[in-house]
C-alpha cells in the first residue's frame, strides 16, 4: 500500500467542496419549507436527491400551513 499523494488529496477535497456547494442550498430550501436542513445531505446520496425533490414539491409545508391558520 502506498500513502495518499496530492492528486488523491486534490479528489477529495474537489468532491468534498462539491457537496457542500449542493448540500447547503438543499438544507436553506428544506428550512424555508418548514422541514430540518438536515433534509440536505439526502441532496448528495444518488437515489434520495430524487426522492427529496419529490417530498418537497408534493409536500404540505410546515410554513405554509401555519402561514395559513389564524
Amino acid at each position: 500500500m502506498s500513502s495518499i499523494g496530492l492528486p488523491e488529496l486534490i479528489i477529495v477535497l474537489m468532491i468534498s467542496m462539491s457537496a457542500v456547494v449542493i448540500m447547503w442550498p438543499a438544507g436553506r430550501i428544506c428550512r424555508r419549507a418548514g422541514y430540518s436542513p438536515w433534509l440536505g445531505v439526502l441532496s448528495v446520496i444518488p437515489i434520495a436527491n430524487v426522492l427529496l425533490l419529490w417530498f418537497i414539491a408534493l409536500a404540505e409545508w410546515p410554513s405554509a400551513r401555519a402561514a395559513r391558520q389564524p
